[in-house]
């Protein structure tokens, strides 16, 4: 088996990129919606994230509410540091849990980790190869506008709140380049494939 960490600043273009390597065969990881799972109603992440923040944070149907939450933890580097020391440890687990299963079903299985603040939270060293998708910050935040609606301002806010694009890029095995056309970026991605499957017969063999 072998483990890719996929990252990019956000609007980089990693969805592209994770999309592409799941239709390769990879088996993607998607530790944004593991993220969301491990705070559904019921879980032990939503019991804890309660105790912390109070009840404001959970709608009338019992589910979290990001958006009050959000407004408590992003200028709050403290109440953030605690939603992460809470959320982060679930993810990993489920992340783990299911990566176990994929190779013992197949090892020769390809496991992509998508996890967009890979190297903001410390986690570079845990992978066969690092993969960053890479797109300069004001194209980023033209994405942002112009795709998302944001306006300029919460644009560029979003992208100065992640790590800086050369800490990402030096932290990376691999750099694919997401400034120009998704067709471009795809084809990246296929060549990335075509290594890391020659990588991983070179290992059985």
């Amino acid at each position: 088996m072998l483990r890719i960490g996929l990252t990019g600043g956000i609007a980089a273009g990693k969805s592209v990129a994770s999309q592409r390597l799941a239709e390769l065969g990879a088996l993607v990881i998607d530790h944004d919606v593991l993220a969301r799972e491990v705070v559904a109603p019921g879980t032990v992440g939503l019991e804890k994230i309660v105790e912390r923040y109070g009840d404001g944070v959970v709608d009338e149907n019992g589910a979290l509410d990001r958006e009050a939450l959000g407004r408590i933890v992003f200028d709050d580097a403290g109440a953030r540091a605690d939603l992460n020391g809470i959320v982060h440890p679930e993810v990993r687990r489920l992340a783990a849990e299911r990566e176990a299963a994929a190779g013992a079903a197949d090892p020769e299985a390809v496991v992509v980790h998508d996890i967009p603040l890979l190297v903001d939270t410390g986690q570079s060293e845990g992978f066969h190869v690092l993969v960053v998708v890479d797109a300069p910050a004001d194209l980023r935040v033209q994405r942002l506008v112009e795709s998302r609606g944001m306006t300029r301002e919460d644009a560029q806010r979003r992208v100065a709140a992640q790590v800086g694009d050369d800490e990402r890029r030096a932290a990376a095995d691999v750099v694919l380049d997401g400034a120009g056309t998704v067709e471009e970026l795809r084809a990246g991605v296929d060549a990335l494939w075509t290594r890391v499957r020659a990588e991983v017969v070179e290992e059985l063999v």
